[in-house]
C-alpha cells in the first residue's frame, strides 16, 4: 500500500505547500508593515527568520525527495520536465541567495537603525519587492512543469 515513492511525494508535496505558502506570506508581512511603520522592524525580522529557517529548509527538502523520487521511480534524470525544473531550481536559488536575502539584510539593518523613509530603504524595499515577484513567476514556473510534465 505504502511505497517509498508515495511516501517521498507526500514529503515532496507537504515541503512545496510549505515553502510556496510562507512565501506568499511575506508580501502580506511587508504589506502589513507599510501601512504601520512602527511594526516595520518585526515584520521584516519576522519575513527573514521565516526564509532562513522554515522555507528555506522546505526548498532543500523538496531538492532532496524530488531526486529520491527520481532515483525510486526510475526515471532518467535527463527527462525534459525534471532538466527543466532543476535548471529553474538553481536559477531560484542564485536570485534568492545572491540579491533577494542581501536586500532583505540590508533593509533590516537600515530599519534597525531608525531609517524607514530615506531613499536607500525605499530602493531596498522596491528591490526586495521586484525580486520576491520575479523568484515568485520562478517558482510558478517550476510549478507548471511538475503539474504538466511537459515533452518535446
Amino acid at each position: 500500500m505504502f511505497s517509498l515513492f508515495l511516501v517521498l511525494k507526500f514529503i515532496h508535496i507537504l515541503s512545496a505547500i510549505v515553502a510556496v505558502g510562507l512565501n506568499i506570506s511575506y508580501g502580506i508581512w511587508i504589506f502589513r508593515a507599510q501601512r504601520e511603520s512602527a511594526h516595520t522592524a518585526f515584520a521584516l525580522k519576522g519575513v527573514k527568520f521565516l526564509d532562513d529557517r522554515v522555507a528555506n529548509p522546505a526548498y532543500g527538502v523538496l531538492l532532496v525527495t524530488g531526486l529520491l523520487m527520481v532515483w525510486a521511480g526510475s526515471i532518467p534524470i535527463t527527462t525534459l520536465w525534471i532538466d527543466i525544473a532543476l535548471v529553474l531550481f538553481v536559477a531560484l536559488v542564485v536570485v534568492a541567495a545572491r540579491f533577494y536575502t542581501p536586500a532583505l539584510r540590508d533593509q533590516i539593518k537600515l530599519v534597525e537603525a531608525g531609517d524607514t523613509s530615506s531613499a536607500a530603504f525605499t530602493q531596498l524595499a522596491r528591490r526586495g519587492q521586484t525580486l520576491g515577484q520575479a523568484m515568485g513567476v520562478i517558482v510558478l514556473a517550476i510549478l507548471i512543469v511538475m503539474v504538466f510534465k511537459p515533452h518535446l
